[in-house]
């Protein structure tokens, strides 16, 4: 039986251009195709790849050896040049641990319920959004939003902003219990972070950074947690942790973020790119719109550490006492 190959027109490349036509970061634009004669279609998929990518914390290189496509194939992808196969947008569906469907767009069009509650939802803000995910997570009973003050205080965000050093002082200034999840991880899995990824893939880390927040959540009532920076990348845990806990986004300038992860000899996210503060950028803006769902936000640049604990201390303590009177 002979195999059928599906063309879709405007995404399966020409029999006759088989190779992606090489293509740099810095200069997308040199398959003579000015900016306004891309395709709309394959601008917008190359912009969600990206976006994608971004929250992943993944570099180009290391998405395109996860999909097996070749760098340069996955770089005219991202920036709308060229034709990608439906089997190419599989693979890089897969890499991202996302449907299909959510890296074409389409995901809200499986069903006719899905298209109301869609129309519905169209041209909302972001409050009322939010207040529509927190009733649904009611509704349905997995949560999605605090309906009280916890004292379970939850750290976000990208690696350097001070998650674990700031995280210890306020325990200290409260008397809870410090958690660092990513050692929690690592004793559920009887390995470090690195060993998991590599030998067992980050969906399998995902599970167990899952587990991890369950079971602390479950043990304690009064904890501060300091949670890794890709926790937001998997929306369910994101959900339990939104839920459960009072979160406090630790924001920093890119900056003082690479000379913090400099400082400790870390360099995991960028170890093979030569252009690690772009790739930084790119990961704090893909990841910012969830960080930013946190009740408070604490910026860590603007001041010393011993200043930072204090901004920090006096906004959980003011936050406790406002739910402890309601």
């Amino acid at each position: 039986m002979s195999s059928t190959i599906l063309h879709i027109p405007g995404l399966t490349p020409s029999p006759h251009h088989s190779e992606p036509v090489p293509l740099t970061e810095s200069s997308p634009i040199e398959h003579g195709l000015a900016a306004d004669e891309k395709n709309p279609y394959l601008t917008a998929l190359g912009d969600r790849v990206r976006a994608l990518r971004s929250r992943r914390g993944m570099t180009r290189k290391a998405l395109a050896l996860h999909a097996n496509i070749s760098e340069r194939h996955l770089a005219n992808l991202e920036y709308g040049v060229g034709n990608a196969s439906i089997l190419v947008l599989v693979q890089v569906a897969g890499a991202l641990q996302c449907p299909l469907g959510e890296l074409i767009g389409d995901i809200t069009t499986s069903s006719p319920e899905w298209l109301l509650i869609r129309e519905l939802l169209e041209q909302r803000d972001e409050a009322t959004l939010q207040r529509v995910r927190v009733s649904i997570g009611e509704l349905l009973g997995t949560g999605g939003g605090n309906s009280g003050i916890s004292t379970r205080i939850a750290l976000v965000g990208l690696r350097g902003a001070g998650k674990s050093t700031l995280g210890q002082m306020l325990a200290q200034d409260l008397d809870y219990p410090f958690i660092e999840l990513s050692r929690e991880i690592e004793k559920f899995a009887g390995c470090s972070v690195a060993e998991i990824q590599a030998l067992y893939g980050i969906n399998a880390y995902r599970r167990y950074e899952r587990r991890a927040l369950e079971e602390t959540i479950q043990i304690y009532s009064e904890v501060v947690i300091a949670t890794p920076g890709g926790l937001v990348s998997d929306v369910a845990t994101f959900n339990q942790l939104l839920t459960h806990c009072t979160t406090v986004w630790l924001q920093a300038d890119p900056e003082d973020h690479m000379k913090r992860v400099t400082a400790q000899g870390d360099l995991r996210p960028m170890a093979a790119s030569r252009e690690a503060m772009d790739d930084l950028k790119g990961i704090l803006s893909g990841r910012a719109a969830f960080y930013s769902k946190a009740q408070l936000k604490i910026d860590t640049s603007n001041q010393s550490l011993e200043e930072t604990h204090q901004l920090l201390r006096d906004q959980v303590r003011q936050t406790l006492q406002l739910a402890a009177v309601n």
